[in-house]
């Protein structure tokens, strides 16, 4: 099943990624075999990860997840998706 998924990278960034196989590709960016942000990054944890139907459904979350500042993200890691609507772009915007 397709998956959603942050890791916490060792400078405490937080990735964003999407997967078909959740245990191979976390191997994988354990590993340092995915290239890139987190191969210099390493070590990296899960610390959210969300099951989809299907891999569009996957990929469209994973679009919106990685334009969210880290607030947002961290409030979802946290399980407080009833911070998430305040914690918006565009609500941030109009409380200015």
């Amino acid at each position: 099943m397709p998956y959603v998924y942050l890791l916490r990278c060792s400078d405490d960034s937080l990735y964003v990624g999407s997967t078909r196989n959740l245990e191979q590709r976390l191997g994988e960016h354990g590993s340092g075999a995915v290239a890139g942000y987190t191969a210099t990054r390493l070590p990296v944890e899960l610390v959210w990860a969300l099951e989809t139907e299907r891999m569009d459904d996957a990929a469209e979350l994973e679009r919106q997840v990685k334009g969210w500042r880290r607030a947002k993200r961290v409030a979802l890691i946290e399980g407080r998706l009833a911070d998430l609507p305040a914690l918006s772009r565009s609500d941030a915007r109009r409380s200015c």
